[in-house]
């Protein structure tokens, strides 16, 4: 038979045993949440913006032709300038992608500054722009949002951007953190 104290240490550690079980699975409730469907599009996110910033960085500087910039060309005895770039990601289609190879279409930003050496960034050839990477081919095809003489800006971003970026395209520009980025990776390049 049971006597007092047996059962009452029996039913404590039955206690503090499903205690110890209810802990572990909220544990593994909360892990699981937080690895699943927050995480991915972060990653997704970055990842993107990392194709972007090399896709831009890669095209030669004598292609970005931008407001009526000519990029800086190689010199005798010098390599071209490299071309670093700040990207910021809107959006992508499909919006339901949830790996890089699935993404066909990234609107974005970019900004990107000719690192001519011993050139400070407030004197670089800069290219700015909303731009809108084709993902679906190799390398990737980049159209940039420019006015002509005959359609102004905001009239040609809303022609070539979904209505639910336009206003984010018109208004914002890199982060704090990519704008820090870009300028460190600038100095680098430009050997300052």
């Amino acid at each position: 038979m049971f006597s007092r104290q047996s059962f009452a240490g029996w039913y404590r550690n039955r206690f503090v045993w499903v205690a110890a079980i209810l802990t572990l699975t909220a544990g593994a409730v909360v892990l699981t949440n937080s690895a699943g469907s927050e995480a991915e599009p972060t990653d997704l996110r970055t990842r993107i913006m990392a194709r972007m910033r090399s896709t831009l960085e890669q095209v030669d500087p004598g292609q970005h032709h931008h407001a009526g910039h000519d990029a800086p060309a190689a010199t005798e005895g010098r390599a071209k300038p490299a071309v670093i770039c700040g990207v910021r990601v809107y959006g992508h289609e499909p919006a339901e992608a949830t790996a890089l190879a699935d993404v066909r279409t990234v609107y974005g930003f970019r900004l990107c500054g000719i690192a001519e050496q011993k050139r400070p960034w407030d004197w670089a050839v800069k290219l700015v722009s909303p731009v809108i990477m084709d993902m679906s081919i190799e390398p990737p095809g980049i159209r940039t949002v420019e006015a002509s003489a005959d359609v102004a800006f905001v009239d040609r971003l809303r022609e070539m951007f979904p209505q639910k970026y336009v206003e984010q395209a018109r208004e914002e520009a890199l982060t704090g953190p990519e704008m820090a980025d870009l300028r460190r990776r600038y100095d680098a390049a430009a050997g300052l």
